[in-house]
């Protein structure tokens, strides 16, 4: 347990935010320093074809300890964190014990953890939990991960009487810009199939998630002396609210759940003479998806008709698809990692996400790969914390599934 916090602090402590603005890959030069750690460390507990490629991905082998014929199976997680919010100068603290009660992270600016909003903090009483100072995030998503595959690698290489066979093993930049899996080379990487270790809550277990879209909605207005408008001016603020009023009020993030989707104005920035709305676009059901796309069309030509000219355009990339459409063929490995959990003690919580991982991504490349709890809570925030304890049975969990594969196939 020790082993496994003190290389989480370590990892949490290196900024890897990524840049969503930046084409470059990756977008920020600073993944590279929590690379170069992991290569280091990778190598001095005994892994094998150890990489660190041109793009910054990590790659590693553990060696099959059996004879016979085993599948290759995978670990993936991702280095960077979250664009949202502060990675620089992560600040964890450590409360031991906790007591159920609320957890002062900064009393200068009176930043407060606490079970009356987030009630989940109740699943922990009496088990360590480690949280933010108030002033960044920190970083379990995805540094928990990391931290999981590594100790879990460890593991099986000071017991070799544990009989699994090859297991490869990637960390990703980007993952949280929507890239990590678009240089990830599968071939290369030569899994039957992986699991992401990127998911939340103790137990949870995922192989599916939303098809996602992002949709920017530009709008062109003229700007005229205000005096003198009438008939002339065009204002793209106000069309850009008319545009937002004609979605569905209650297709949002804050009134869904489930496998119910939305739309997401993440971004509104404008004048007179242009608006920009950004928006990210969900949902769990396939044909749900294209007519949430095609509705964002239809708006744009409505208002395009009524206005008299082409004044909005949407521009829509599709950016990942619900991986449950290639899981369901190989079910096994979704019943592998299950029984892997109850082994361990944890009980599994088969859920969809309501989001995406290098998982979704690296399905549709030939890789199929659920997603695995990593441990941590809200994410993306000053108020993320995880339990070391979550940390702890992930690592078994991944240890359990490297000795089930085996065992299946000896």
């Amino acid at each position: 347990m020790q082993r496994i916090l003190d290389r989480f602090l370590k990892y949490v402590q290196v900024d890897t935010q990524s840049d969503p603005n930046n084409p470059a890959f990756p977008s920020t030069k600073k993944q590279w320093d929590l690379a170069r750690i992991l290569v280091a460390e990778l190598e001095n507990i005994g892994m094998q074809e150890v990489e660190l490629d041109k793009n910054c991905y990590v790659m590693a082998t553990l060696p099959s300890n059996v004879s016979k014929e085993v599948p290759t199976i995978g670990f993936v997680a991702h280095m960077d964190t979250s664009p949202d919010f502060s990675g620089t100068d992560v600040r964890p603290q450590i409360h031991r014990n906790y007591d159920g009660k609320a957890l002062v992270l900064n009393r200068a600016q009176n930043i407060v953890l606490s079970p009356d909003y987030f009630e989940d903090l109740l699943l922990y009483k009496g088990q360590t939990l480690i949280t933010t100072d108030g002033t960044t995030l920190l970083g379990a998503d995805d540094k928990a991960g990391i931290t999981e595959i590594v100790s879990a690698m460890e593991h099986l290489i000071e017991h070799p009487e544990i009989p699994h066979g090859k297991i490869r093993i990637c960390f990703t930049p980007d993952e949280e810009v929507g890239k990590g899996a678009h240089l990830f080379d599968v071939n290369k990487f030569g899994a039957e199939w992986a699991y992401t270790m990127d998911g939340s809550e103790i137990g949870e277990l995922e192989y599916e998630n939303f098809n996602a879209a992002s949709a920017k909605i530009v709008i062109k207005g003229k700007s005229v002396h205000p005096g003198y408008a009438k008939n002339k001016m065009v204002n793209s603020i106000l069309i850009g609210n008319e545009f937002a009023s004609k979605l569905p009020p209650a297709d949002v993030p804050e009134k869904t759940e489930g496998l119910e989707g939305f739309y997401h104005l993440h971004s509104s920035k404008g004048g007179i003479e242009e608006t920009v709305l950004e928006y990210i676009v969900r949902d769990h059901d396939y044909e749900e998806f294209e007519k949430r796309k095609a509705a964002l069309i239809q708006i744009a030509t409505h208002l395009n008709k009524k206005y008299g000219a082409s004044i909005v355009n949407v521009e829509l990339k599709d950016q990942y698809f619900n991986m449950k459409e290639k899981i369901e063929p190989v079910m096994h490995i979704v019943d592998i990692a299950k029984e892997a959990m109850e082994q361990a003690g944890v009980r599994p919580l088969i859920k969809a996400i309501r989001g995406g991982t290098d998982g979704s991504q690296l399905s549709f490349k030939g890789l199929p790969c659920p997603n695995i709890f990593a441990g941590g809570h809200h994410f993306h925030g000053k108020y993320e914390y995880v339990p070391l304890e979550s940390m702890v049975k992930a690592t078994e969990v991944i240890t359990n599934i490297a000795h089930l594969t085996a065992k299946r196939n000896i």
